[in-house]
């Protein structure tokens, strides 16, 4: 069982009831009050904190893997503005910590290109600096794998392996400034808690990082807290590295270094193929050698429909509503535009701007359907630079990476 982030001996108090602290941070993990919890029976934790995190996820979300875990949601889950905890995806490399206890729990901050590394327990970072608050888009770079073919190797992602939550923290460039930055930087790297599959702790897990410019932007956050409350545990909490617009692969869990490097960060999944896509076009089916891949960095433009949900009925004559999200990487979406005749004519969406930069922007539509029979409703986003969403499958590439192919859902007039 999970060792909640407390000494076990100080989770109940003397008559053996769970102190309202430990509560609290309960709840916090959850994102959600733990209801009757005055009801608790002594020396008694929820089923929620064995180590699943599926008891805290919509009973509709989809399970690809358990170890470790990995878990996607359903187009129309994803309705919401702001992603709430339990309709976000997780994308585990490896097995969550078993034990979390947040008056020790420290970042380091080192490397080849720190002038001065230094050590920050929470409490410090929450009073040394500026706190800021953003909503920002994670993608797993794997998100619509399953649409490629020939079928590619990994976790077989349909179109829910996509978030955007709001992330509370300090910003990376305010605590590197801090420690002070050679001129040789030109790579950050992260460390987090969990662990190898194979339970082996000298196995490394994922160390994935970014180059400095994406490591100083304004949103690059070390975060605490998710849409207000404290981190998920199945999200990184305590600590996590958030970057939005590139692959969630990048924004490290359970966060304990982050190392300035004077090169390419070299940790584990940053090498090989791992989260990289041929640099020229390729056959399907073709894969190249090693050294004819790049890091993927800023995902590609991409939209989602949110409503109605695949196999919508409608009476003939009835206007069809359709809202959804879209993003683009670093970039924002200019146009947005749905069809109902297979891409043939396109009609022009509302499209909001965004909370903020990296933020997934929102939209909506009105479409009147001609007759009886099924339609599919494509969305097709376009980026400010001019790149629109492929309506079919992009460059396929062997590891099964950045599909941005139009989402489509199924609808019959009656």
């Amino acid at each position: 069982m999970m060792t909640l982030p407390d000494s076990p001996d100080s989770l109940f108090d003397r008559r053996g009831f769970l102190r309202k602290s430990v509560l609290a941070t309960m709840a916090g993990l959850l994102g959600t009050d733990i209801v009757f919890a005055g009801r608790l029976p002594k020396t008694y934790l929820p089923l929620v904190f064995d180590g699943n995190p599926m008891l805290a996820k919509h009973k509709d979300m989809v399970v690809l893997n358990d170890k470790p875990w990995n878990v996607e949601a359903l187009p129309h889950l994803l309705d919401d503005a702001v992603t709430p905890a339990d309709k976000m995806f997780i994308r585990n490399n490896g097995l969550m910590p078993e034990k979390i206890d947040l008056s020790t729990w420290s970042l380091t901050i080192n490397g080849e290109s720190v002038k001065a590394p230094k050590t920050y327990k929470l409490s410090d970072l929450k009073k040394r600096f500026k706190p800021y608050i953003y909503q920002l888009v994670l993608e797993c770079a794997g998100n619509g794998r399953a649409g490629y073919v020939p079928q590619t190797a990994g976790n077989q992602w349909t179109d829910g392996a996509v978030s955007c939550a709001e992330w509370t923290g300090v910003r990376l460039k305010d605590v590197l400034a801090d420690v002070g930055l050679k001129d040789d930087a030109v790579y950050i790297g992260y460390y987090g808690r969990d662990l190898h599959v194979s339970q082996d702790p000298t196995k490394p897990v994922i160390s994935r990082g970014v180059p400095m410019r994406k490591a100083l932007e304004d949103e690059t956050l070390i975060a605490w807290a998710m849409n207000g409350q404290d981190i998920p545990l199945a999200h990184g909490f305590p600590l996590r590295l958030v970057i939005g617009g590139w692959p969630a692969s990048a924004s490290g869990k359970w966060l304990h270094t982050i190392s300035v490097r004077n090169k390419v960060h070299d940790g584990a999944k940053m090498t090989g193929k791992s989260y990289r896509v041929p640099i020229n076009p390729v056959e399907p089916g073709v894969d190249p050698p090693e050294d004819q891949f790049r890091i993927i960095e800023s995902m590609p433009v991409k939209s989602l429909i949110t409503f109605p949900k695949t196999g919508a009925m409608l009476n003939q004559g009835q206007p069809l509503a359709l809202r959804g999200h879209a993003w683009a990487g670093d970039r924002s979406v200019k146009e947005m535009y749905v069809s109902y005749d297979f891409g043939a004519t396109w009609q022009r969406c509302d499209l909001k701007s965004a909370k903020n930069r990296l933020a997934w922007q929102h939209w909506s539509a009105n479409v009147k359907l001609p007759q009886k029979g099924y339609y599919e409703i494509w969305a097709r986003a376009v980026d400010e630079t001019g790149v629109s969403q492929p309506m079919v499958m992009p460059q396929w590439n062997p590891e099964g990476y950045i599909n941005n192919a139009c989402h489509r859902i199924a609808v019959k007039v009656v």
